[in-house]
């Protein structure tokens, strides 16, 4: 959902903050499912596991860079936020990944993950704007692509330390 609302709801309720983990950890595990086609093999439960802790770590990374972002280099003068509210709003904002899962049929494939990654990138556009308390988008599409470029590189990092893993070789 893009609905402002709906992320302010989640950002204020404490209570979420589980909901918001296992929105990612199921989002991990749909594309883990949709992208056995492309993996050669079959999602298997270590695959599985291992796509699911490495999506836990690059979204808490990505949620602690954003906030150190968003909160100490880009605030706003309405900006009072802590991690938890972007922990919550980001979480949430993962939903779409969901639809991966229907990555395992071949012809759908790469349109499935291109709508899922843009979709939820617009998820976290509109996240972010609410837990930061902006008032101008472009500030949280800034927050977003400084947070993006250096969760990228935490992925590909623990990619690098996991792949071998991920892949069934080493």
């Amino acid at each position: 959902m893009l609905d402002a609302d709906t992320y302010e709801e989640v950002e204020a309720d404490r209570t979420a903050t589980g909901q918001a983990l296992a929105v990612v950890v199921l989002s991990a595990v749909a594309a883990g499912i949709g992208a056995r086609g492309w993996t050669g093999g079959s999602a298997t439960l270590g695959l599985v596991a291992n796509a699911s802790v490495i999506a836990i770590l690059t979204w808490l990374a990505w949620t602690l860079v954003m906030f150190q972002i968003g909160s100490r280099l880009l605030p706003s003068r309405e900006t009072r936020t802590d991690p938890g509210q972007l922990l919550r709003t980001l979480g949430f904002a993962a939903a779409p990944g969901l639809i991966q899962v229907l990555g395992v049929v071949p012809s759908v494939r790469a349109p499935v993950f291109a709508l899922a990654i843009v979709w939820a990138l617009v998820a976290s556009i509109v996240a972010v704007r609410q837990a930061l308390d902006y008032t101008s988008t472009a500030r949280a599409i800034a927050v977003c692509a400084l947070g993006l470029i250096l969760s990228f590189t935490v992925a590909v990092a623990l990619g690098l330390v996991f792949g071998p893993t991920l892949s069934g070789s080493g």
